[in-house]
């Protein structure tokens, strides 16, 4: 029994489909290629940006000095108060250095806290109605019983200044409770959040750990 020929138009589909599989095939390949080639872009991308919200930053070494001066002038140890810098405004990498609430300069205090509470504005989250030229007057500071310290001798207590604004939170720091060994307590004092108070101290243990 002899087999039956194809019609040759169905020749011409068969061979085209031939064709247009292994193009087909081909084309998805691609496809699948450049699309894992874009998200492995977007990953990675997120892994580059990742550090800048996860990575432990290192102290730099420029400001352990400073920290050492201003925490020894006030019998604290110098690893705290890099731990709230850290904390505070990533070692002043924060920018602007002024929080939405109103904390102001290196170490983000609140102008009531560095002018003093006593101030007739000062009330409720402490942002106060403080001059700009009061809020670094010593003598202002000093009759409000503010934590404003002019840690670099010019004459003022500027929160914006770096030395001004480590002497002034080592000033706070000590006088709440570090300075005798209260840790914890002084932390709280300067935010009174346990999650603070958690990083704070986080940071503290491992600067400890890897300078002293």
């Amino acid at each position: 029994m002899k087999k039956k020929k194809l019609p040759i138009r169905w020749k011409r589909k068969i061979g085209c489909l031939i064709l247009f599989v292994p193009a087909a095939i081909v084309t998805m390949t691609i496809g699948i290629l450049v699309f894992a080639m874009v998200n492995s872009a977007s990953v990675f991308d997120t892994i580059k940006e990742a550090p800048s919200h996860l990575v432990e930053l290192e102290v730099p070494e420029e400001y352990i000095p400073l920290y050492k001066e201003a925490s020894d002038a006030y019998s604290i140890p110098w690893t705290l108060l890099a731990a709230h810098h850290r904390v505070e405004t990533r070692f002043s990498r924060m920018d602007p250095l002024l929080s939405p609430v109103g904390a102001e300069g290196h170490l983000q205090f609140m102008p009531c806290t560095f002018v003093g509470w006593s101030h007739p504005t000062c009330s409720g989250k402490g942002q106060g109605e403080i001059s700009e030229e009061d809020k670094t007057n010593l003598d202002v500071i000093a009759y409000y019983g503010g934590y404003g310290v002019d840690g670099n001798g010019d004459g003022i207590a500027d929160p914006y200044n770096l030395t001004d604004a480590l002497y002034s939170a080592a000033n706070y720091l000590s006088q709440n409770g570090a300075a005798e060994g209260d840790l914890e307590s002084a932390i709280f004092q300067y935010n009174h959040s346990e999650e603070y108070v958690a990083d704070v101290l986080h940071y503290y243990n491992m600067y400890e750990e890897e300078y002293n």
